[in-house]
């Protein structure tokens, strides 16, 4: 891809990235405010920008051009505020209204954890019925979620049958929340057994927020430390492994795959951005959600998961290089794993918060091949969940080589709507999905470039069966 075509393209993820990082009941009732910013058509419908209140306090959004071509996307936003909004970026909401879309999304219920999984399904679905209800009934409805909120998307697709017609993923959460939960407690489990040994850390059941933004101040210096000698960048790249984080971080050039110094280099870079705040972060929202702490370690066999890991070369080569013990380690990391989960934590994760049970509608998810926040090795484990269910058939996945979570550009967005639209127009995916097809379909509507490529990710390194212990 041509440097400026990167360039933009990490631009519009940085923008994408801010609004990211989902249960179902019956659909509440709907309160509508005033709409702004409309004007009424001769059949009584409305165009222009419309606003309402669902019964659970959640708000919602929506812009319906006068030209509206029939189709209504509701947007499901990841973790962040609970605001509402009805696109992915302001260039893919300019350029889908532009094509004639109308767009809507809603806050999701504003009472509660920004991990709003226990009304955002349900507060999608109401909020297209709320905006059928000015605006008409949709010719076709299609949902769209990024980051948490693609988590959101796959319980729509899954639950949306005779409401939505078809749906797209991108840089979705698709794991759920307790594979999430698990494998970043085991990179911070390892973070603060071999780089703060003896000391001991709050990992998990946050009281408040302040207890979690001072567990990722702690590890953060242990790492920021660590990476001044060959021990301690060989620890890091044990922790990096188990939290599933690419070798290729951004503004640099990607490592050689045996360039296992450079590659362990990027993935501090990672570290010393911050991740560990939204980890931690993200875990006080989940746990304040699930009622409890909905992961665990004890009975993990951390060799064992490192065999499960795609990097576990790297962390084999650093190991020797520096001279450690890698199995003495390992021994350590299993000897102390002691940490259980709440049970009815872990069921309320599941019911809330998980997703591939099934789909009812056609679903093409999209991911970066770098992803920091949401390792692209989700879709593996999600596609896995689908086809065990029998509806492997339905899913299509697509991948683009850059760094970065939710780093899309807008033509790759538009591109796999358009997708999207066919197979849900056909019945039949033909080859509209393929690397090949997007990367053509995406570079032709002229706007910001794209990359899309051939690309299998690898199992998630995650090591439970989703039994508590």
């Amino acid at each position: 891809m041509p440097v400026g075509t990167r360039s933009r393209a990490r631009r519009t993820g940085a923008r994408s990235a801010r609004v990211s990082l989902a249960g179902l009941a019956a659909l509440a009732s709907v309160a509508l405010t005033g709409v702004p910013s409309s004007a009424a058509q001769s059949d009584g419908t409305v165009r222009g920008h419309l606003t309402g209140t669902l019964a659970d306090g959640a708000t919602w959004i929506a812009d319906v051009p006068d030209a509206w071509n029939g189709t209504l996307v509701v947007f499901s936003h990841g973790f962040g505020p609970l605001v509402a909004s009805n696109a992915p970026s302001e260039g893919v909401r300019t350029a889908l209204l532009a094509r004639g879309y109308a767009l809507a999304g809603s806050s999701y219920d504003p009472n509660g954890s920004m991990w709003a999984l226990s009304s955002a399904a349900r507060d999608q679905f109401a909020t297209v019925d709320a905006v059928a209800a000015k605006i008409g009934k949709p010719s076709r409805t299609l949902a769209v979620g990024s980051s948490m909120g693609g988590l959101v998307n796959a319980q729509l697709a899954r639950d949306g049958g005779g409401r939505i017609d078809g749906a797209l993923g991108e840089c979705g959460l698709v794991a759920g929340a307790t594979d999430l939960d698990n494998y970043q407690l085991d990179a911070e489990y390892t973070i603060a057994r071999l780089l703060l040994p003896g000391r001991d850390v709050k990992l998990v059941r946050f009281g408040t927020q302040a207890e979690a933004a001072a567990t990722a101040d702690l590890l953060t210096k242990a790492v920021t430390a660590a990476q001044a000698n060959p021990q301690g960048r060989a620890r890091i790249a044990l922790a990096a492994a188990f939290l599933n984080l690419p070798a290729w971080a951004p503004g640099k050039a990607r490592p050689a795959p045996t360039d296992w110094a450079g590659r362990q280099e990027q993935q501090y870079a990672w570290f010393a951005q911050g991740i560990l705040s939204f980890v931690e972060g993200g875990r006080y929202a989940i746990e304040q959600a699930v009622g409890g702490n909905n992961s665990w370690n004890r009975g993990v066999d951390y060799a064992r998961l490192l065999t499960d890991s795609a990097y576990e070369p790297q962390v084999r080569a650093l190991y020797r290089a520096a001279g450690l013990d890698l199995g003495a380690d390992l021994r350590t990391l299993t000897k102390g794993a002691t940490i259980t989960a709440d049970p009815a934590a872990v069921r309320t994760a599941q019911r809330t918060s998980s997703a591939g049970q099934g789909l009812a509608v056609p679903l093409l998810d999209i991911h970066t091949t770098a992803d920091n926040l949401v390792p692209v090795e989700q879709e593996a484990r999600f596609a896995a969940r689908v086809r065990a269910s029998g509806d492997g058939a339905l899913l299509r996945q697509a991948y683009v080589e850059r760094q970065g979570h939710c780093a899309f550009t807008t033509a790759e967005t538009v591109a796999a709507l358009h997708a999207l639209e066919h197979r849900v127009e056909t019945g039949r995916w033909d080859d509209v999905a393929t690397p090949a097809a997007l990367q053509r379909a995406a570079t032709a509507l002229g706007l910001d470039g794209a990359a899309y490529v051939p690309y299998s990710p690898a199992p998630l390194t995650v090591g439970r069966d989703g039994s508590a212990r």
